[in-house]
């Protein structure tokens, strides 16, 4: 992204190394820190030894605010073909969607714009195709 052009998420505008990164949703930041809190406490010769208060805050916020708990549910909603492809989303547009699983189309598009206008053609029935697809993995977690 050049200097002079300024960075806007509602147009999709986050830089390049954002665009090519790989974005987490907070179920799977969640999943990934309770398995480093698994690997700390078995390597631990004392189990009252404790971890960073940090990482206790981080792992009790995603947790909390984690919408899809089950872990197969997680890996549907990154792998479901229909998300990625077919709506041609990115993975940042995927994330925010995964963390807070708008019911609208009226509340996905103001929480993630450039979902209507990238000029993907997305009308309001393939976004609520699309939130639909994303309610029907919660549903059944």
């Amino acid at each position: 992204m050049s200097g002079e052009e300024e960075e806007n998420a509602a147009e999709l505008k986050i830089g390049d190394e954002f665009l090519k990164a790989k974005c987490l949703m907070n179920c799977e930041v969640s999943l990934i820190l309770d398995h480093k809190l698994e690997q700390l406490q078995a390597m631990s010769d004392d189990p009252s030894n404790q971890v960073s208060q940090v990482f206790e805050k981080s792992l009790q916020y995603v947790k909390r605010f984690s919408r899809y708990k089950n872990p197969d549910a997680v890996r549907q909603v990154r792998e479901y073909p229909q998300l990625l492809s077919r709506h041609q989303l990115a993975e940042f547009e995927l994330c925010v969607l995964g963390n807070l699983c708008p019911e609208t189309v009226e509340e996905a598009i103001a929480m993630v714009p450039s979902i209507k206008s990238r000029g993907r053609g997305h009308d309001d029935e393939a976004i609520e195709k699309m939130l639909n697809d994303m309610s029907l993995i919660k549903k059944f977690e």
